[in-house]
């Protein structure tokens, strides 16, 4: 049902209830427009699917007495739902009217009176000016998953008419005002508690929801709502955990997401807020994966390069190198000693990254001589944005700082090795990097099932508060990177 078009948003929920989020979503109004009307065709479809409960009741007609019918097999053959609206009720949840709404249907019926009359037929009936407001509640449970209520619900039925057909129907048409009262009553009756079960069926189905993602062999990510949605005038926004963890192995990072506030905007119908939180704790699990690290050799370098990854080439800035292992090939094993840390800053996010370096000479039976070991601290800039509905980026060295860790080849002067390094770094870091994904969260099947490329609009913002465990940048405010989503079909 409609609900589910949007509630599927409130749906990303386990049991942290109290923890800062690292991501946030904001569903605006016009992103609730565009569910109401998604909704509305579909609560048109699944309507004309009911089976309505047979009816009976007795009715005193003058001058034939008491009258005993009963109307049986009734099917829905239209519904109209001229007008609709969804309603944003603060800190509660939304309200759904249907106005002037109308449905026809036909059936059997049958008649007894006298005590001995009896008689059958087919009807048809046509209910019209039906109206229905009910508010829903949108809360959390013990899980963490949403679960909705029903807060208030009023309904009208303006008219029910019914025509009889067969039997003695043209006797009976003649005192079907009676009846259309009662179907009238007893259907304004059984509209709400009918729309509180819908609503409370949708309970279970919600319990279901995933909120765990595989992202790769290493990696998963919690979509999981961290506190129930907040409801304001103009917007429903919820605060998701947006933790990566490792499969299977969920460890907290030894820092935490910090508050942080989407920017005052409605404009668009969606707006995805993340914190460097969320990126950082997939640094910290894939650290923990020992993946963060490269191994580089000679032929991953283009062979224009006049700098060669062999001891002949090392040589030249460390004797040490060229007078124990004349003659190799070489290796670099770059390997990360500290969580990479993001910040976000104006139109880029910038990672500060410590690795080691530790240099091999390759002898001719394979088997690897350690050379030195350098501490190698770098700052790139990583250029953000959504490839094939995943968040990806372009990462550009912006400095590097080296210092000699160890040696088994004398000391040397480790600025000499700056050159070198640079170019492994541009041909052969960077590339790879670039090659990756940093975030692979698919946010067409987490968030729609229609969606594209240009629907995307990527924008980095100030926040109030410091997202993560993350230094804060200029002028004492923060970044966050937000994903506005602009629009669907024709809307």
């Amino acid at each position: 049902m409609f609900l589910c078009c949007w509630l599927g948003l409130v749906a990303l929920i386990p049991t942290t209830l109290s923890t800062n989020p690292g991501v946030k979503v904001r569903l605006t109004e016009k992103g609730i427009e565009y569910g109401r009307q998604l909704g509305m065709a579909v609560i048109q479809q699944k309507l004309r699917s009911i089976k309505i409960p047979d009816f009976s009741g007795t009715e005193t007609v003058s001058p034939i007495g008491k009258v005993q019918y009963s109307l049986s097999n009734m099917h829905i053959v239209n519904v109209g739902l001229p007008k609709s609206s969804v309603d944003l009720v603060p800190g509660t949840g939304v309200t759904l009217s249907i106005g002037d709404a109308f449905i026809s249907l036909n059936g059997n019926w049958r008649v007894k009176y006298l005590r001995i009359i009896k008689d059958s037929g087919s009807f048809d009936l046509n209910v019209n000016g039906l109206s229905i407001a009910t508010t829903i509640s949108i809360k959390s449970d013990e899980t963490g998953r949403p679960a909705v209520s029903t807060a208030s619900c009023s309904a009208t039925v303006g008219s029910a008419k019914v025509k009889f057909h067969g039997g003695a129907s043209w006797l009976y048409n003649l005192f079907t005002r009676f009846i259309d009262k009662a179907l009238r009553n007893a259907m304004q009756k059984q509209i709400c508690p009918r729309a509180t079960s819908v609503v409370s069926d949708l309970n279970p189905q919600l319990k279901t929801l995933n909120v765990l993602a595989k992202v790769d062999k290493y990696a998963e990510i919690e979509y999981s709502m961290v506190s129930s949605p907040t409801v304001l005038k103009s917007s429903i926004d919820l605060s998701l955990k947006g933790e990566f963890y490792n499969i299977g192995k969920h460890q907290e990072p030894p820092f935490s997401p910090a508050a942080f506030n989407l920017p005052p905007q409605n404009n668009n119908m969606l707006y995805i807020g993340m914190s460097a939180f969320t990126v950082n704790s997939a640094a910290f699990v894939y650290n923990n994966a020992g993946v963060l690290s490269l191994s580089v050799t000679d032929d991953m370098i283009p062979k224009s390069s006049p700098i060669r990854l062999n001891t002949n080439t090392f040589g030249v800035i460390i004797p040490g190198i060229a007078k124990q292992f004349p003659g190799l090939m070489m290796k670099l094993l770059m390997k990360m000693e500290k969580i990479p840390t993001l910040t976000f800053e104006p139109n880029n996010a910038t990672v500060q990254a410590t690795t080691t370096v530790t240099a091999f000479a390759i002898q001719t039976n394979s088997t690897l001589s350690p050379l030195f070991v350098l501490n190698l601290e770098a700052s790139v800039s990583a250029r953000m944005f959504v490839s094939e509905m995943k968040l990806a980026a372009a990462v550009t060295l912006n400095k590097m700082d080296l210092t000699l860790a160890k040696s088994n080849v004398g000391d040397f002067q480790v600025s000499a090795l700056n050159s070198i390094l640079q170019v492994v770094f541009k041909w052969v870091v960077i590339p790879t990097v670039n090659g990756e994904f940093i975030l692979t969260l698919n946010f067409k099947e987490v968030f729609f099932t229609k969606i594209s490329k240009k629907d995307f609009h990527l924008h980095f913002h100030s926040s109030s508060k410091v997202p993560g465990n993350i230094r804060q940048t200029t002028g004492g405010t923060s970044r966050i990177i937000v994903f506005n989503y602009i629009c669907l079909d024709n809307y």
